[in-house]
């Protein structure tokens, strides 16, 4: 018994590193979701450009509107995504298509106000020629306590 429990014991770590680890695709979503938060950061609008699909949507806590209005509204400071911490992040992948899930601190400028949200963001990346496209970036504001 004394020789078998420690061998159970790897088997079963083992077995749980197995688990928690991402495929290829998922940290390739997640990675570029990153890197869009630094992209609406620095309001690299030449990056977001080719990342946002021509028919994506994004859902705000004031609206909703396609590409060429969130491009615009980035290059011009409308609302400048200033950072945006990741508290927690999952992925899941159905064929060509990744949902994302971020849980976010977002500290923006928004119509010359600098605010600060918690947020869950609905991320909706669609494979296309071996390139991840956003069809859909939306906003959730969380509830927190004192609301």
């Amino acid at each position: 018994m004394k020789k078998i429990f420690p061998k159970l014991l790897i088997l079963m770590l083992a077995a749980s590193n197995s688990f928690a680890q991402k495929t290829v695709a998922e940290q390739e979503v997640i990675q570029l979701s990153k890197q869009k938060w630094e992209w609406m950061a620095d309001k690299n609008v030449n990056k977001l450009t080719p990342l946002f699909d021509d028919k994506a949507v994004f859902v705000h806590m004031g609206g909703s509107w396609g590409k060429t209005q969130e491009i615009n509204v980035i290059k011009s400071g409308g609302i400048h995504y200033k950072k945006a911490d990741i508290h927690e992040v999952s992925v899941n992948i159905m064929d060509n298509t990744a949902i994302l899930l971020n849980k976010i601190t977002l500290l923006a400028v928004v119509g010359g106000n600098e605010v600060t949200n918690p947020f869950i963001v609905t991320e909706v990346y669609i494979k296309r020629d071996n390139d991840w496209k956003l069809g859909s970036l939306s906003f959730t504001k969380l509830i927190t306590p004192g609301q």
